[in-house]
């Protein structure tokens, strides 16, 4: 479990020993990208070769192992406890392998909510020491030392700097090799209308594109989804209608969005409702590959692309079908199809158990039990004025239907007539 901490912290040691960042400077693929850069921009091979030294400082953690388990995942586990209290269901922990020795480990998760960081550390945290690939909150102070402390690493999303590309890509063949275990939103960022959406293969091309598949190290994608009674941060998304400003301001907007989305949840006996996360069985890159005949050394780089497009997209499916069932997503969906028809209890309950009864035959984890937790999720949809109460029955609210539609989306790919709409040609926050 802790190959990948110490790798790291040997490598980030300042004591003269080589660090990652000067190893990083001194390999072939980064020199030759600094080269390519001082041509095409016109620069000084000195200039780009700062850039690149800067680069490599922006990626690499600094990781204190000491601060991740004394601190880290004790801290996510009292956050866990103070949001969730006993509301937080998890399954197959049995899937999650141990890292280290001939077996680098991946997770490729979906991303619903910046929690996802701290529930994923709270289960898996004294398992394997994670590695998130982090964007903007790694940047600022003091949210950037103390992820970075914590094993992140940053990652510019959607940079057309090859330069950059090409330090990243190293950074994550190179911890990889030294036991590291990144974590992977596979989507690339958080989903807007509370979809699936299509894959990024950015960082799975870099880990897969120099796998030996005659080698003795095999590399495990462990696939793992996540649901939310209550998305902490669902009206800070763009697609919802809410100002998105870029850069600090985002970090320090979002922020200040939870902690005010978390005052209000304390008025509930219900609090956020319930949080879900199941593992799946994880992917073997040497099985998958041989039943294919496909070896990614060899391949050129266009043909190399569509192989990792196609097992990035049987990852995003195997994560797709973990995607637990939580509460509010079914009332939200109930509550849509009747549009602005007022249901009483009774049949709120009887539509949802209907529709959890077809989910659960098409596979999919219903991980609540008992008409409780519908009330709770129709108390919670009350105390955020999403759906009004009318003597004895409920209504959505006008003004709320996008946000009940976000909630709704997000166990829609497991529905036949709503299926197609998954097609992963959505848009996400970057």
């Amino acid at each position: 479990m802790l190959a990948g901490w110490l790798f790291l912290r040997r490598e980030l040691r300042a004591d003269g020993r080589r660090t990652i960042v000067e190893w990083l400077l001194e390999d072939p693929a980064v020199l030759e990208a600094a080269e390519a850069y001082s041509r095409e921009h016109g620069v000084p091979l000195s200039e780009a070769f700062r850039r690149a030294e800067r680069y490599a400082w922006e990626i690499s953690p600094s990781p204190d192992s000491g601060l991740y388990f004394r601190v880290g995942v004790p801290l996510a586990g009292l956050v866990v406890r103070f949001l969730y209290g006993n509301r937080l269901r998890s399954g197959g922990e049995e899937n999650v392998p141990k890292a280290g020795g001939e077996t680098g480990v991946v997770f490729v998760i979906n991303h619903r909510s910046n929690l996802d960081y701290v529930i994923l550390g709270h289960l898996i945290g004294k398992k394997a020491a994670l590695s998130f690939a982090s964007g903007e909150w790694a940047s600022f102070w003091p949210l950037g030392p103390l992820v970075r402390a914590m094993g992140s690493f940053f990652v510019r999303r959607g940079s057309g700097d090859a330069l950059h590309r090409r330090v990243l890509e190293r950074f994550v063949q190179r911890g990889l090799e030294g036991g590291l275990t990144p974590a992977i939103f596979v989507e690339g960022g958080l989903s807007r209308d509370g979809r699936l959406h299509e894959p990024k293969t950015g960082l799975l091309d870099y880990a897969l594109r120099r796998f030996d598949l005659a080698g003795e190290r095999d590399l495990l994608f462990v696939p793992a989804a996540i649901n939310y009674d209550w998305v902490l941060e669902d009206g800070s998304l763009r697609a919802l209608g809410e100002p998105h400003p870029s850069g600090v301001r985002s970090v320090f907007s979002t922020l200040f969005f939870i902690l005010r989305r978390i005052r209000l949840a304390q008025r509930s006996p219900d609090r956020l409702g319930h949080a879900a996360v199941r593992f799946g069985t994880p992917v073997s890159t040497r099985g998958w590959a041989r039943s294919r005949n496909v070896d990614f050394r060899t391949l050129e780089p266009e043909a190399r692309v569509g192989r990792v497009r196609e097992f990035a997209l049987d990852l995003m499916e195997s994560v797709g079908k973990l995607v637990p069932i939580v509460s509010v997503p079914i009332v939200a969906r109930v509550l849509l199809e009747a549009s602005e028809e007022a249901l009483a209890r009774e049949e709120i309950l009887s539509r949802s158990w209907m529709l959890v009864s077809e989910l659960e035959r098409r596979g999919a984890w219903g991980c609540f039990e008992g008409d409780a937790a519908i009330e709770a999720a129709l108390r919670i949809l009350v105390l955020r004025r999403m759906v009004v109460q009318q003597g004895d029955g409920y209504r959505t609210a006008p003004e709320s239907v996008k946000l009940l539609r976000f909630y709704a989306a997000s166990i829609s790919h497991f529905l036949p007539e709503e299926s197609s709409k998954n097609d992963y040609s959505g848009s996400r926050i970057d």
